[in-house]
């Protein structure tokens, strides 16, 4: 898993309260289990049109916002079934971080365990981030995890709250496979102990 350190980027508005993990990547693209190549398909129902032709009035579909890499919605983002190819789909256009007042339980837990940060943030706070991203390529947001900062283009320092074993993992870049290997030494010591007390579960 990539490390989450700082992310300096275009962040995209999204003014939408309750937008669940269909909205997100809707169920029709989710016969594959790869993480990759699922970004064009982010948002597909608000993104193309039925000929298949791009809605230029989406925000993901208007420069500078293709190449974001923070979005800023409203309330419950993520909210629905627990599809874990919503967080692979932001992930795969290159979405790393999210800033919300809140979000749907599991997208939050399966962001954190895929790399991408989601913040939770009054919405008042969100709404002035908000009007920031509106402002494009000439107003990037910094966010600084070792910090717990979110820097505005206007130097202010937004400080946010983040559970303490999350936020080592994602420094990391520690999935639940890699915090695991972190103790392989040990693990390995109990196999090799076992393997001579007890042969017979290795024949």
């Amino acid at each position: 898993m990539q490390p989450f350190t700082t992310v300096t980027g275009i962040a995209a508005p999204l003014p939408e309260a309750n937008v669940d993990t269909d909205k997100i990547i809707p169920g029709r693209f989710l016969k594959t289990i790869a993480r990759t190549g699922l970004g064009r398909h982010l948002f597909a129902n608000q993104r193309y049109r039925d000929d298949g032709a791009e809605n230029a009035d989406f925000v993901l579909n208007r420069e500078p916002y293709r190449k974001a890499e923070i979005l800023v919605a409203h309330e419950n983002f993520g909210c629905g079934s627990s599809r874990e190819h919503a967080p692979w789909a932001l992930l795969d256009f290159g979405i790393r971080c999210v800033i919300a007042p809140s979000f749907g339980d599991i997208f939050f837990s399966n962001s954190m365990k895929n790399g991408i940060l989601p913040i939770r943030l009054p919405r008042e706070t969100c709404d002035r981030l908000m009007e920031d991203a509106k402002l494009g390529a000439n107003a990037r947001l910094t966010v600084d995890l070792a910090r717990q900062v979110i820097v505005r283009p206007n130097g202010e320092e937004i400080g946010f709250e983040v559970d303490p074993l999350r936020k080592h993992l994602l420094l990391n870049g520690l999935d639940d496979i890699g915090q695991t290997l972190q103790h392989a030494p040990a693990i390995d010591g109990f196999e090799a102990k076992q393997r001579a007390a007890q042969p017979w579960l290795y024949a």
